[in-house]
């Protein structure tokens, strides 16, 4: 450090050059500091970008974890049984049967409990089985009597048996005009094919509903002693895609003529014409209210996620879409369709941070919609009006409430952050998110349209992919009237069975007879 001379050793002139040679050192240093001051504020945003970040990816991070090694479950359900159970339930039966064999009390002593067990089902063919004596003789010489029987029953399986319908036409003839009269075949969906109607309702089923793959069925036949080629179990699917499409056009004009309909989509991988490579095409499920009389879902395979496919199933329908927050919905909005907001996804965000991060926030979050849901429980049985009447009454000051929480809660959290974005997802779709509360019809949330996009789900970890869009479309069709009739109640085997029994002879005025909330067995 430079040291300051004798200053009464100095004339004037060399006092203000002193003097100006220290300000000018004041003056740099003042430039240093402001420099220093600007470099501790961007260094200070970088630190906060930092933090935000690292929450950001921490809570990805703890995500994804819990997406691959946790339960993916957002509730816990005490009727939930584990998946376990089975091994468990077998491994008990090994072990009281060990134990069993190594009672050693007298049967005298010992009150054995009878098994309380279900009478099985009369309408199963019985093959009687008798048990009788080798000798009806008494050691003393006498003759025993029957008197009475003691019945047990046991269930017995064979898979996949055979049958073959013989059908015999007698031909009649007059001997004088030689005319030849005979009973005309029975109109077949494949006419001069093999297959009845119950075997390609098998076959269909074990493809859409059960996700068995043609050439697994193609094994599974051959193991049954007859061998059905792939190729001709495809050209039978086809077919029957072909004679079921009428009857899905008319389910599809059923859910467009609800006012309120719940619409979600789900990736499936498409094999590309020409390549071996795969291309991820979607397929959306429009279903209508849980709270309509009329239980129906619709299936649509397309090519891609862009908004214009719902559009195009849609066209002129004005009702209430409930749906997440995908924006391929947004142009539907502007034509006239009102959105309706899920509660459950709003929720999810908040469970994902809770799940994850233990936040208290997000805590507080979940304890307010918990308190919508039991209310919608409590509800949920009941008349359009009066639910509508109870929702403004209970669930309205617990929306008011959540949403002024919300609101202070986002002028304190940094943007960016994790809760930062569950609280904005929330409040930019709030109005769509209360709309619930003004019709009765209308449900809290979208999850009956996701648990119909399940078998999608299920599907396609078994076939992988569809092999064109022509066969994502049949696949839709097919799959459109066995999820609706599984809804309904009915056995989705029998269902089919009877419509491709009935179809070729229906007409075609008369074709909504066979829709799954309308048909009843022949």
């Amino acid at each position: 450090m430079t040291s300051i001379p004798d200053l009464d050793q100095l004339n004037p002139e060399q006092l203000r050059a002193l003097a100006a040679q220290l300000l000018q050192r004041v003056s740099a240093l003042d430039e240093q500091v402001e420099t220093m001051g600007k470099t501790v504020q961007v260094m200070d945003k970088k630190i906060h970008h930092d933090k935000t970040l690292i929450e950001k990816l921490s809570h990805e991070i703890a995500q994804l974890k819990r997406f691959k090694f946790a339960k993916r479950s957002e509730q816990m359900s005490p009727e939930q049984a584990s998946l376990l159970d089975d091994l468990i339930d077998t491994d008990i039966a090994a072990i009281e049967a060990e134990l069993e064999s190594l009672q050693v009390t007298p049967a005298s002593t010992q009150e054995k409990q009878k098994p309380k067990r279900r009478a099985l089902p009369p309408e199963f063919p019985r093959t009687l089985i008798h048990h009788e004596p080798d000798n009806t003789e008494c050691a003393c010489g006498c003759a025993l009597e029957r008197i009475g029987e003691d019945v047990s029953e046991k269930l017995d399986y064979t898979p996949g048996v055979f049958s073959v319908e013989r059908h015999i036409r007698g031909k009649w003839v007059c001997n004088r005009c030689e005319t030849l009269i005979q009973a005309p075949v029975p109109a077949q969906v494949i006419d001069k094919g093999i297959p009845t109607a119950g075997l390609l309702a098998h076959v269909m089923i074990a493809k859409f509903a059960d996700h068995l793959p043609l050439y697994r069925q193609e094994a599974m036949f051959g193991r049954a002693g007859l061998a059905i080629p792939r190729s001709t179990l495809a050209q039978w699917v086809g077919a029957c895609g072909v004679q079921l499409q009428p009857l899905v056009d008319a389910l599809r004009e059923v859910v467009l003529g609800q006012p309120v309909v719940h619409v979600d989509e789900t990736p499936v991988q498409m094999l590309m014409p020409g390549t071996k490579k795969t291309h991820r095409s979607y397929v959306w499920a429009y279903a209508t209210s849980p709270f309509c009389e009329t239980s129906a879902v619709v299936y649509d395979f397309s090519v891609s996620r862009a908004g214009e496919h719902a559009r195009n199933f849609l066209q002129d329908w004005k009702g209430k879409l409930v749906c997440d927050d995908f924006g391929g919905y947004k142009a539907s909005f502007e034509l006239g369709v009102t959105e309706i907001g899920c509660m459950a996804h709003a929720r999810r965000k908040f469970f994902e941070l809770h799940a994850t991060n233990k936040s208290t926030l997000a805590e507080q979050a979940l304890r307010y919609i918990q308190l919508l849901y039991e209310i919608e429980s409590e509800i949920k049985d009941l008349e359009p009006d009066l639910r509508r009447r109870i929702r403004q009454e209970k669930a309205g000051p617990v929306m008011d409430a959540l949403h002024a929480w919300m609101v202070a809660q986002r002028d304190i959290v940094h943007n960016g952050s994790a809760i930062g974005k569950a609280l904005d997802y929330s409040l930019k779709r709030w109005a769509a998110l209360s709309r619930y509360l003004d019709d009765g019809a209308v449900a809290i949330d979208n999850n009956w349209c996701e648990n119909q996009i399940r078998p999608w789900a299920l599907g396609r970890k078994n076939w992988l992919f569809a092999g064109s869009l022509r066969s994502g479309k049949r696949a839709a069709a097919i799959m459109s009237l066995v999820q609706s009739a599984r809804n309904n109640g009915h056995d989705p085997y029998a269902y089919l069975k009877d419509v491709l029994t009935r179809l070729p002879t229906q007409r075609a005025s008369e074709i909504a007879e066979l829709l799954p909330h309308r048909w009843c067995p022949a």
